[in-house]
């Protein structure tokens, strides 16, 4: 009776899609960060062309430059992955254009050419990076590289008030909560993850293979949610997804 009623609210707050506009999301494995490794960056287009060419989707994730437009990398600083320091967002498009990435003769990519790069031929995930509730202009900048756009694509993020801005903006692309209940466990983390639910009226999780098995993840997919999980890495881990959910978010030493 509890389970059922638990149900009931989130159908009503967070109602399942139409198993048909997630289903090309669901098809094959995606390479986190690209199929990165062997000498290849994550999230550059050598790691995407790699993964293009096993046939596999592609996560990767958007930082916003400092006028909010889309570019392909992972940390909010610039020293791990650039010869820099300093915040993505405090850096104009023109400068992140420039930065070279270790170890490369690659640059940061914007969003916008990357998806030149896809073209279509793999599904793709787009992980939104945004720590605050300013989440407008790069949802913005998301929304307008994918006009005209003709591949599978579902946009991101762990911010609930990213699936909210798609939701109310931008409503045909398909969208995805990223969760972890590192940190959240118990009473709290519950509440925190049915709200997140609720607030961002997701059609797929991505969630931390970590926690699967998972009563939550369970229960959003009994629904018809599709569940992405990361990172998975090993063997282990592999078997975990398999069992679980949809397709995994791998790294190259797990590689199906």
């Amino acid at each position: 009776m509890r389970s059922s009623l638990s149900n009931a609210i989130d159908e009503a707050f967070a109602p399942a899609p139409d198993r048909k506009r997630v289903a090309a999301l669901t098809q094959v494995p995606f390479a986190h960060r690209g199929l990165h490794g062997d000498g290849r960056v994550e999230n550059s287009r050598a790691a995407f062309a790699a993964a293009i060419a096993q046939g596999h989707g592609i996560e990767l994730d958007v930082q916003a430059a400092r006028g909010g437009e889309a570019f392909v990398f992972h940390d909010y600083q610039l020293d791990r992955l650039t010869a820099e320091q300093g915040a993505v967002a405090d850096r104009n498009a023109s400068d992140l254009e420039r930065l070279a990435l270790k170890g490369t003769g690659e640059t940061i990519p914007s969003l916008p050419n990357i998806l030149s790069l896809i073209g279509g031929r793999v599904p793709l995930l787009i992980e939104v990076k945004a720590k605050d509730k300013h989440v407008a202009p790069l949802c913005l900048s998301v929304r307008r590289a994918l006009e005209g756009y003709g591949g599978a694509v579902g946009v991101m993020s762990f911010n609930p008030q990213v699936g909210r801005w798609f939701a109310n903006h931008a409503p045909r692309i398909v969208r995805g909560l990223v969760v972890s209940e590192s940190d959240k466990r118990g009473v709290q983390g519950r509440i925190e993850r049915r709200l997140a639910l609720w607030r961002s009226s997701p059609d797929f999780l991505a969630y931390d293979v970590r926690d699967l098995p998972s009563r939550f993840a369970a229960r959003a997919r009994a629904r018809g949610l599709a569940v992405m999980t990361w990172t998975v890495r090993d063997e282990r881990q592999r078997e975990t997804a398999a069992r679980h959910a949809d397709q995994p978010i791998y790294e190259v030493s797990a590689r199906p």
